[in-house]
């Protein structure tokens, strides 16, 4: 267990307005560069330097290198599921109106997995019809769940990372799926054009493909989404 002392380093650590910006800039799962980075965060590079090698000292990300490039990605789906349960947190303490708040509330990522509306829809389809058991922090795959994974052409076989997990989302204040599972789904939606990334944000927009896949494959109306 993690010594008081840790916690506030943690804490610490993520708490910097800078340092914030920068993790949630990771939290699409993609990797980016220290100068993408310092963009983002509005600093200077030799100042973005700083607050990266605290990020890392304190667990929160990882350096890749590949070539002469060196790129940084969050450490762990474990950190993606810390964020957003701060983002809960930070949500009840302010409302969040805007356009872009409105396509990340609709459907976003979050880190490897979708997250909003959109996913918590997923998971309510799952569960009514008896594909997906959640229960408190754990939750479970059916065989039926399984084998209409499969059909849809996900995975849902036992590896080293855990299968699936709840995952509570900011924006709706209730879980959606997040695991090998929850990131298998998201890759095959991207895959299946269903739904494309947003230019500059973690929002997902529905493509037209979507909203028809969405429907047969989960029985997600248009007026679930609005």
């Amino acid at each position: 267990m993690a010594t008081t002392a840790a916690l506030a380093g943690t804490a610490a650590a993520i708490g910097d307005p800078a340092r914030a910006s920068m993790l949630d800039a990771l939290m699409d799962g993609r990797a980016l560069t220290a100068a993408e980075l310092a963009r983002v965060a509005g600093v200077a590079p030799q100042t973005a330097s700083g607050h990266l090698a605290r990020l890392a000292e304190a667990g929160l990300i990882t350096l890749e290198k590949q070539g002469r490039h060196r790129y940084h990605r969050l450490a762990s789906p474990a950190v993606a599921e810390l964020l957003e349960g701060l983002r809960v947190l930070a949500g009840a303490a302010r409302p969040v109106t805007g356009p872009r708040d409105t396509a990340l509330r609709m459907a976003r990522t979050c880190y490897d997995h979708m997250a909003g509306r959109l996913a918590v829809s997923v998971v309510d389809s799952l569960t009514t019809r008896g594909q997906l058991v959640m229960e408190g922090e754990g939750a479970e795959i059916t065989p039926a769940g399984a084998a209409f994974l499969e059909q849809l052409g996900v995975a849902a076989r036992p590896g080293r990372r855990i299968l699936c997990r709840p995952c509570l989302d900011w924006s709706e204040r209730r879980p959606h799926l997040a695991g090998a599972i929850g990131a298998a789904l998201c890759a095959r939606c991207l895959e299946l054009g269903w739904v494309r990334r947003r230019e500059g944000t973690r929002a997902l927009a529905i493509t037209p493909a979507g909203e028809q896949g969405f429907r047969e494959a989960f029985g997600i109306g248009r007026d679930a989404l609005a």
